[in-house]
């Protein structure tokens, strides 16, 4: 029987598309306004600040502050069932953008992630993406 697979997200929305597509050559990308400045994560049509439509793609360097987290102990999904307990964290990235993924490369979750850790993202690959997680900063 093969391992269970991690569900990945579709690449057919229009609004995330590109974040997504950008993974594959291991970018985290979001977006900012150009007429207000305002950050914009998770991607959409328009500006959460002003309303405009005027979004830029930036490139993240993928480090960041883990801002909160949770353990999670017991999973009813095939793939996250063989991984717990593991780590799902806000990860303040330092560009500005606030993303949830899961803290990886640690013994022991409940002991080894904390709030105001930093992380840096660590890539795992598939076919068509790759799924950004975050390990501790050397």
């Amino acid at each position: 029987m093969a391992d269970p697979q991690r569900p990945l997200p579709k690449l057919h929305d229009l609004d995330t598309r590109p974040f997504w597509e950008a993974t594959k050559n291991q970018e985290l990308k979001y977006q900012q306004c150009a007429d207000c400045d305002t950050v914009v994560f998770y991607p959409r049509r328009h500006c959460t600040g002003c309303l405009g439509n005027n979004l830029i793609w930036k490139n993240s360097a993928g480090k960041g502050t883990v801002y909160t987290y949770s353990v999670v102990r017991q999973s009813y999904h095939p793939f996250f069932r063989q991984r717990v307990p593991y780590a799902v964290a806000w990860i303040d990235l330092d560009e500005g953008p606030r993303l949830v993924s899961n803290v990886v490369g640690v013994e022991d979750p409940l002991r080894d992630v904390q709030i105001g850790m930093r992380v840096q993202v660590r890539w795992e690959e598939h076919e068509e993406l790759s799924v950004p997680l975050f390990e501790p900063e050397p």
